[in-house]
């Protein structure tokens, strides 16, 4: 097992080194001047030039690309922002913590829903609390959180205003937010634990408990769930990946100052060491995710546990 874990670390190298391509090639390509943005329209062309000499910008391709390695590798710095002149990495791990809370708490509720949804429709399968609940599901899935956040912003805080429509910190504040990114979550999951119980209530030693008398709810949660779950798992480990990418959207409508927002304004500044950083730390945050997702095989399914203990006694 942990010979597994250490070839998934390593993996993630090549992965992270790609992402820096990736991004780094995408800014260095992308339309705008970092320079021109920062100065203004009224600025000469003379301090303009001094700006973008002083960051650099004119640098041929790979020795600015290398630069940025070099950056990273040796210097360990995410760089300072182009705006306000601060470490990137002290900024991106402040916002990030609410970013990532926002994430989290929209997964839980997202798994909890999407989960009860899809065992009600598996166990009443092809009955009306069946249809309610894919249908509910996809409407879910197919509304951009953009949407899903706005429209619940104008019913739940400016019509009835029983929640607030901005901010972060407390219990209530958190709800819209959060609601709102699991919706579509949600019903991802929903789909994915009905077909993953359709096919386990069909196997014999379901059956067979069912004859030898044990409670529905048993049969249900204990038996078929657990069993059900790997897909599950897998789906929700992807939806907390996904969500973080998500909140970018969220953050924006209820004005919450997490990365998402961070990000957003970087894109309007040009601040591309605060954009460059700000990937680099969801797509960390997504192969983490993964990773864990793959050691909580272990732990849901017994197989898989008993497949690696195997390999270590063949050896």
């Amino acid at each position: 097992m942990i010979k597994y874990i250490g070839k998934r670390i390593l993996m993630m190298i090549p992965v992270m080194f790609g992402v820096t391509l990736l991004i780094f090639t995408l800014l260095y390509f992308a339309n705008g001047d970092p320079a021109r943005n920062l100065l203004g329209a009224e600025a000469t062309e003379e301090e303009v030039q001094e700006l973008r000499d002083e960051w650099g910008l004119d640098d041929p391709y790979l020795i600015r690309y290398g630069n940025y390695l070099k950056q990273l590798l040796v210097d360990r710095s995410l760089g300072v922002s182009y705006v306000n002149k601060k470490e990137v990495s002290t900024e991106i791990v402040a916002r990030f913590k609410v970013s990532f809370a926002i994430a989290v708490e929209s997964t839980i509720i997202a798994v909890l829903f999407g989960t009860v949804m899809g065992v009600l429709a598996a166990t009443h399968q092809n009955t009306w609390v069946d249809n309610a609940s894919m249908v509910a599901a996809l409407v879910g899935a197919s509304m951009p959180g953009f949407w899903i956040g706005l429209v619940l912003s104008i019913v739940f805080a400016l019509k009835l205003g029983w929640l607030p429509s901005s901010g972060w910190g407390t219990f209530k504040e958190s709800l819209l937010p959060c609601i709102s990114l699991a919706i579509g979550a949600a019903g991802g999951l929903a789909r994915q634990t009905r077909s993953s119980m359709l096919e386990v209530i069909r196997q014999d030693y379901i059956v067979t408990a069912k004859a030898k008398g044990v409670s529905k709810f048993k049969v249900t949660y204990v038996h078929a769930l657990r069993n059900a779950l790997i897909p599950v798992v897998t789906a929700a480990g992807g939806t907390l990946s996904w969500l973080m990418g998500g909140v970018v959207v969220t953050e924006t409508v209820f004005s919450i100052p997490g990365l998402g927002m961070y990000m957003v304004t970087a894109i309007n500044q040009r601040d591309y060491p605060v954009i460059q950083g700000s990937v680099l730390y969801i797509a960390l945050t997504f192969s983490l995710v993964m990773l864990a997702v793959d050691i909580l095989y272990a732990y849901i399914e017994p197989r898989i546990k008993a497949r690696y203990k195997t390999a270590k006694t063949v050896k």
